[in-house]
């Protein structure tokens, strides 16, 4: 067996007095990323065990609606395309992807 190698990537949260985020930032040394800060951030994680997906959706106070409509925009497209990477299934890639135009579309996204 040849030898591992761990990549650490780590997520700060600074909450208010009412444990809502009021900053993120995040580091992956191997990406050259280091406390850089972000308005929101979706984790998934697949629990094998019990077949089920864990998340941790987060987003800052002052992050603004239209850049969480264009947030939410890019997370379903890349989210397609993974899918599509992940499991060669061209057609339900591809019906994603319509849908992806179809939620652009009606957020007055595409100009």
């Amino acid at each position: 067996m040849g030898k591992t190698i761990t990549s650490e990537i780590k997520f700060l949260v600074e909450l208010d007095e009412n444990r809502v985020p009021e900053k993120l930032t995040w580091s992956a040394e191997d990406g050259g990323v280091e406390l850089e800060e972000a308005k929101a951030m979706m984790l998934s994680i697949w629990d094998s065990k019990v077949q089920e997906t864990l998340r941790i959706d987060l987003w800052t106070k002052d992050m603004p609606v239209d850049e969480m409509k264009l947030f939410f925009h890019q997370t379903l497209v890349a989210m397609s395309e993974t899918f599509q990477r992940a499991t060669q299934d061209e057609k339900m890639a591809d019906t994603m992807k319509d849908f992806c135009d179809y939620f652009a579309e009606k957020m007055e996204l595409k100009k």
